[in-house]
């Protein structure tokens, strides 16, 4: 198999990083399959010990969870890598030492990142600002404010370069940048698509300034389902993530909530409660938010962050554990329906090992046979 073209791995010059040519280009390969996501990509791995040998692998085991599953055109993968290459970017693999650790803590992170800029951004302090797309002027100067004081004392600073208050946060922190500070942006989208349109701008100087993520592949358009996997991400790179207008039932919420679940800290500023969007953001502080009123305020969290946040949101989930030795027995399947269901719920009531039960359920996956849900949940589709 030709890997010719595979863009060496971002690292730090300090810290070597070796992944041989062909396995980072099985791994991309690995994760472009039909069927594969984060969970079970990591679980190929550490069943077959490399990319390489787990691409070698999906077919049968695709065969025996009742699918037919063709790994990704070696043709296509070039494309991409050589796409990557053009715009100036590069991928970041789960085990690089530039990897964000914060993101790496969580249950099946994104194994590769594709990025432009400067990776050592998330190396520092680091907090997320989120909230309304059509926020109020007053919220919109908030994040910009917020952003510019907090990339000048050092931090990194997170968003999603959505419009409102996601794009003053990043326009605050690009005018203020000093002492290692700056502005991050992940987007749901390609590294070569800009959306909304409007920020496109913005976007290339966040890229050239500061750093850039994606973590889908060159050439995909932002669809609705991309987006509460970006959310994750911006909850997961940072210690904290500060809410400054959101509506009920918002993406701006959920990324709150993500990070709650995730160990973090939650901050939210609390508004007139005669304006629904300040709604989102009043509810976020009577469930245990910690209601903050100025940057100071986040300085102190981020300071005093030991790894147990002060803010009282939903502690994470358990999640079960991957055992990839032993082979799947047969009557897995018959115990999952259309009704979520916790991966130690089944070995309970199985009676199998957790690593056989866990085999059953990736080749469900790679046949297209299984749903994967939060919380470490299964079902059928």
């Amino acid at each position: 198999m030709s890997a010719r073209g595979v863009p060496d791995p971002a690292r730090p010059a300090d810290t070597p990083f070796a992944l041989a040519r062909e396995e980072a280009f099985a791994r991309i390969r690995l994760l472009r399959t039909p069927h594969i996501g984060p969970a079970s990509y990591f679980h190929l791995l550490r069943r077959y010990g490399s990319a390489v040998a787990a691409l070698e692998a999906v077919p049968e085991l695709a065969a025996r969870g009742g699918g037919r599953v063709v790994p990704a055109p070696e043709e296509r993968i070039s494309a991409e890598i050589a796409r990557v290459r053009q715009l100036g970017a590069r991928y970041l693999f789960h085990d690089s030492p530039a990897y964000p650790a914060l993101l790496a803590a969580l249950d099946s992170p994104p194994p590769i990142l594709t990025v432009r800029g400067d990776d050592a951004l998330l190396r520092r302090p680091s907090v997320a600002i989120v909230g309304a797309r059509n926020a109020s002027a007053g919220a919109v100067k908030l994040a910009r404010d917020f952003g510019a004081a907090l990339a000048g004392a050092g931090c990194a600073v997170i968003s999603g370069l959505a419009r409102g208050i996601d794009a003053a946060a990043h326009r605050g922190a690009l005018a203020a940048m000093a002492d290692g500070g700056g502005t991050v942006g992940v987007i749901a989208s390609g590294i070569d698509i800009a959306y909304p349109p409007e920020n496109a701008a913005l976007q290339d100087e966040v890229a050239e300034k500061g750093l850039l993520i994606a973590e889908m592949p060159p050439g995909t358009e932002p669809l609705a389902r991309h987006f509460p996997h970006r959310n994750r991400i911006i909850a997961g790179l940072a210690t904290g993530t500060l809410v400054v207008e959101a509506a009920p039932k918002s993406g701006s919420l959920i990324t709150a909530r993500l990070a709650g679940e995730a160990g973090r800290e939650v901050m939210a500023i609390p508004g007139s409660p005669l304006d629904s969007r300040s709604h989102g953001c009043n509810q976020l502080i009577r469930e245990g938010a910690v209601l903050v009123q100025s940057p100071e305020d986040v300085l102190e969290l981020l300071r005093d962050f030991g790894g147990a946040p002060r803010s009282l949101l939903r502690e994470p989930e358990a999640f079960a554990p991957s055992f990839p030795e032993e082979e799947a027995p047969a009557d897995i399947e018959a115990l999952l329906g259309a009704a979520p269901v916790a991966v130690d719920e089944l070995v309970r009531q199985s009676g199998a090992s957790p690593g056989a039960v866990q085999m059953a359920l990736i080749e469900l996956e790679i046949a297209g046979r299984l749903v994967r849900h939060a919380a470490g949940r299964v079902s059928l589709v």
